[in-house]
């Protein structure tokens, strides 16, 4: 048989000696042998085609969250969503501050002086609710359970008004009967078990859907398992299993408040109310990721 040196193979290929061994070592050129420390090589040979790079994976949005989280960025994304979740969920649940108090507040955790009397407890949920918010950054790839539900909630209403009161648990289940948008929820005795059965099964499908965190959202505000607060828990709750199964989250503003409810509402009839809803928000925050390069499934 024919056969010809490394160097003549790196010769008549136009590639370094050093890739043809490479070649030869990895069995990518057939009928190669050693002879001794030395390779030959069949004359007829073709020079191997050369293996495609994998391209570098794209870091997710928890990640870059996590990252500019660290870094103290200031401008990023990280920084847009604080301001903006917490504006647009707070400003669903009577907030007055404005969404240039809000930033102010992040941006400088100090208060503006303002010509109108501002409610301290709207100062206090805020400034509680950048701290929910890097909460769920930290804790999303771990899912949901009893405990971060409720540690999710005393953050938000340490400090309040309400957390002076007997009557009011803080990080903890409610005491009275609650009604949401007039209608009854679950009775506080059995909160309990409607809590634990809700995370049992919400935990037998391991890769959720955007469906399975909106079912989840409906049975949390039914049970409505606090006895304030629990319109923003659910809403950080459906934050942080986007994060978790790489799903573009989404935020609803005020503009969508009655769409948001009337889906609620009517979940078990219609689904696609509330779907649509949240999939309106989710091409917004798309249009964010975008802007600030970073990628997602485009078929979500």
């Amino acid at each position: 048989m024919d056969a010809m040196s490394v160097k003549e193979a790196a010769r008549r290929w136009g590639i370094s000696e050093r890739s043809v061994r490479n070649y030869c070592a990895e069995g990518r050129i057939a009928g190669a042998f050693l002879t001794g420390k030395t390779w030959r090589i069949p004359a007829d040979a073709e020079k191997p085609a050369r293996k495609e790079r994998q391209k570098r994976k794209s870091p997710s949005l928890l990640q870059v969250l996590r990252r500019e989280k660290k870094s103290h960025l200031s401008g990023g994304i990280y920084h847009k969503l604080q301001i903006d979740m917490t504006y647009n969920s707070n400003h669903i649940e009577g907030s007055h501050l404005t969404e240039e108090q809000t930033r102010y507040i992040f941006e400088t955790r100090t208060i503006g002086i303002t010509q109108q009397a501002v409610r301290v407890d709207d100062i206090v949920e805020t400034a509680n609710h950048f701290h929910c918010i890097d909460k769920v950054i930290d804790h999303a790839e771990q899912g949901l359970s009893e405990r971060f539900i409720k540690q999710l909630h005393g953050i938000l209403k340490t400090g309040t008004s309400d957390s002076q009161q007997e009557w009011f648990a803080v990080g903890a289940y409610k005491k009275l009967p609650n009604e949401v948008g007039g209608q009854p929820t679950t009775a506080p005795e059995d909160v309990p078990a409607a809590m634990a059965s809700l995370l049992q099964d919400y935990g037998v499908t391991i890769a959720k859907t955007l469906d399975d965190i909106l079912a989840f959202h409906v049975r949390f505000e039914r049970i409505h398992p606090f006895q304030d607060g629990n319109g923003r828990i659910g809403r950080l709750l459906m934050l942080s299993e986007c994060l978790r199964n790489n799903i573009v989250p989404f935020i609803i503003t005020d503009e969508l408040k009655l769409f948001y409810y009337r889906g609620l509402h009517e979940w078990d009839q219609e689904r696609g109310f509330l779907r649509d809803t949240c999939l309106t928000a989710q091409d917004y925050f798309k249009k964010v990721m975008d802007y600030f390069r970073i990628s997602y499934e485009k078929g979500e």
